[in-house]
């Protein structure tokens, strides 16, 4: 019975490693649909029983270090006592070995000094004793190509034939044949430079997707029947209580029971401004509490948190493949067999043809085939994905994949959704009218001392704002709906009466073009009447973000249109799309907002941005879907990508994040094929020489790393 399993590898520097191990294992009888992911540093395998050993032993033939998943080295163990079989853990060799630490005490660093130390050591004895220094040379030579070699003939063994190991095995045996051990000395050198700095820049280009991870604790304060208790958050359970210190980040998702407290969720949101929390708030695991201590119950287990979730959708984004990745991989392949002929050619066809000498075209032949290693060539997208994807998250804009990352930033059009989107969600008090001397604290005071034990929305709106502008009242105690008409209480010995203005009978002509006035507006307008007298209006309206204008002028300045579509009703759509200064379609049933996606997919592409849960049809039909992260679950899950912390401008920062790395993916295609196109010639012609092959091809990979690494610091 086969099983899908996922094993952690180590040792991997490029796309190539991965390829390689990708092929090996498809070749285990019964393994299907391996996948390594380069960035994650894991191989995924439907895999059948009584198959672990062949693929531990074909991982380890490669060079690389492979860990079975815990799952199954716990049922070894259960089926075996505690002696589990060998293979489960498998010791990685040298090549596998993680950089940790100082680059010199790392088995890479280790061949690269001692390499050194003896090409160093050959040249004095060239002057003195010059058998001495091709000794010393053959054996820097030996022991550097001794593992590139046994790992070039493991993965052609193993199907992948046309491999940088392999290249580098033919060309320093093929110039130690014809006499030259100095430049192949050399050669290993600089190759096993190469390997190390290349280990170095990958596992910086991993530690922006690791670093997410790092923000929850390793621990929590859980409150027991003894006391606080430190504890693994893997111990925590829905419903453990937990206590956060200020300064500790919190363990888990969790709901405030007791204490008032600022939190910084600047790690989850990009948000810079710590938010406060107290009784019945939510907290975010890997956020930090900043002033005082908060007793929480933990909402959710430490694998379903906000952070865990964003850390798995970044890490399998960070291994999906873009359409661009994919036709490098493809052009790779048919690339380096070409490469292969083209050096075969050079190496007979000069002097088969035109009679000259046989060394000097095999050497041109040898440092050929290492000028045309593409390892340069297929890191250049994944390793710019990876860093925006992880820059991104870094700042709350999470996106499932390099390719909605290369489709974003080639659209003409977003459509906006009106509410939650645009708006705030949720209405605000806008004008407060008066009649009859009554003074506008006062009315306040009487209108949400009313509305106190309604939970309308409106009600909400006419409470909030009393209590931010510091206005003191007392709740009613008998108030009562009117149904279909408002509200009557009896605040302070008043009768008070709040309802909507077309109710309003009899009044003056001045009074009802007010209310009339601010209705055309998209406002609700409630009436308020104290003891049968009229004596105010309060208009209230779901307002645009605050940062809605900026960010809006912010994707016009892209290049890209900005529309409104929602279903709300034309006047206040308009009205809101007036102020934000963008074309409006309002009144739209959600074929009709179907539709009109459509339309503007065809005409260059268009990016939805909603609320992930009404709007499912067009988000889904748009070019790239777009969750605000007001209900981060579902955004999370729904749309292609989700901005968490609902600020209006980051769909301009998304779309240029996803515009500076297509940029640095060029650049490195540029850079990669660049130089290859301009040392091929010049090793044809004979004016560069093993090791500056050897050289530039490492060069290139290090540009290119280093290059797409520049998107972590955007």
């Amino acid at each position: 019975m086969a099983s899908v399993l996922k094993f952690k590898v180590t040792g991997m520097d490029c796309a190539a490693c991965a390829r390689k191990i990708e092929n090996a294992v498809n070749q285990i009888p019964g393994a299907k649909d391996a996948t390594v992911g380069l960035n994650t540093e894991t191989l995924s395998v439907n895999l059948p029983d009584g198959q672990l050993n062949r693929l531990v032993d074909a991982v380890k033939a490669l060079g690389y270090g492979v860990t079975a998943p815990p799952e199954l080295v716990a049922m070894k163990k259960r089926n075996a006592g505690e002696a589990a079989d060998k293979h489960t853990h498998a010791v990685p060799d040298d090549h596998a070995q993680p950089i940790e630490g100082p680059w010199y005490k790392s088995a890479k660093g280790q061949l690269v000094i001692f390499t050194g130390v003896m090409i160093a050591a050959a040249y004095p004895y060239s002057y003195y004793l010059p058998t001495g220094s091709q000794l010393l040379m053959l054996v820097a030579c030996v022991g550097g190509a001794v593992p590139v070699v046994k790992r070039a003939f493991a993965a052609a063994w193993r199907g992948s034939i046309f491999t940088i190991e392999m290249l580098m095995s033919i060309a320093v045996v093929g110039a130690v044949a014809i006499g030259a051990v100095d430049e192949a000395a050399v050669v290993v050198f600089l190759f096993a430079v190469g390997e190390l700095l290349e280990s170095v820049a990958a596992g910086r280009a991993r530690a922006g997707i690791k670093a997410l991870a790092s923000i929850v604790p390793k621990t929590a304060m859980l409150e027991t029947d003894g006391g606080l208790t430190e504890v693994p958050i893997e111990k925590l359970s829905v419903g453990s209580i937990i206590v956060v210190r200020p300064g500790d980040r919190v363990a888990a998702d969790s709901t405030v029971l007791s204490g008032n407290s600022a939190v910084n969720e600047s790690a989850l949101t990009g948000e810079s401004m710590p938010r406060p929390k107290g009784p019945g708030d939510t907290v975010l695991a890997g956020s930090i509490n900043t002033e005082a201590a908060l007793r929480c119950q933990v909402a959710k287990p430490a694998e379903d948190t906000v952070i865990a979730r964003v850390v798995r959708l970044v890490e399998e984004a960070a291994d999906a493949k873009t359409p661009t990745e994919r036709f490098i991989d493809k052009f790779a392949q048919y690339y380096m067999p070409a490469i292969c002929v083209v050096a075969v050619l050079v190496a007979i066809g000069p002097p088969l043809v035109m009679g000259e000498p046989w060394q000097t075209w095999i050497y041109r032949a040898l440092a050929l085939l290492l000028i045309g290693c593409p390892c340069a060539l297929v890191i250049a997208t994944p390793a710019a994905v990876a860093s925006a994807l992880a820059n991104g998250a870094r700042r709350g804009l999470l996106v499932k994949g390099g390719a909605v990352l290369e489709a974003v930033g080639k659209v003409r059009h977003i459509a906006f959704d009106k509410t939650g989107t645009l708006t705030l969600g949720k209405p605000i008090v806008t004008d407060v009218i008066t009649f009859g001397g009554m003074d506008k604290n006062q009315l306040m005071k009487l209108a949400a001392a009313a509305e106190a034990a309604s939970s309308h929305p409106l009600a909400v709106a006419i409470v909030e704002y009393a209590q931010s502008r510091g206005i003191r009242y007392v709740a009613s105690t008998d108030s009562e709906a009117i149904p279909g008409k408002g509200l009557r209480a009896t605040v302070g010995g008043q009768r008070v009466v709040i309802t909507a203005s077309a109710r309003l009978e009899g009044i003056e002509a001045e009074v009802s073009a007010q209310a009339e006035s601010l209705e055309q507006q998209g406002k609700s307008v409630s009436a308020v009447r104290v003891d049968d007298r009229l004596v105010g209006l309060i208009a209230m309206r779901d307002e645009p973000r605050p940062d809605a204008v900026q960010g809006l002028q912010e994707v016009k300045a892209l290049g890209i249109r900005p529309v409104m579509l929602t279903g709300d009703n034309r006047a206040n759509a308009e009205a809101v799309g007036h102020a934000l200064g963008m074309e409006v379609h309002a009144e739209l049933l959600p074929e009709d907002k179907l539709a009109k996606i459509k339309q503007l997919v065809a005409d260059g592409g268009v990016i939805k941005v909603g609320d992930g849960i009404n709007d499912a049809p067009a988000l889904a039909a748009a070019t790239v879907g777009v969750a605000m992260g007001s209900g981060t679950d579902v955004a999370l899950e729904a749309a292609d990508a989700a901005i968490l912390n609902n600020r209006i401008g980051d769909v301009a920062r998304f779309v240029s994040l996803s515009r500076d790395t297509m940029r640095i993916i060029h650049q490195n295609v540029a850079i990669a094929l660049g130089l290859k196109a301009i040392f091929l010639v010049t090793t044809v012609f004979g004016f560069t020489g093993l090791w500056i092959a050897i050289l530039a091809d490492t060069g290139a990979t290090v540009l290119v790393t280093a290059n797409a690494l520049r998107l972590l610091r955007k």
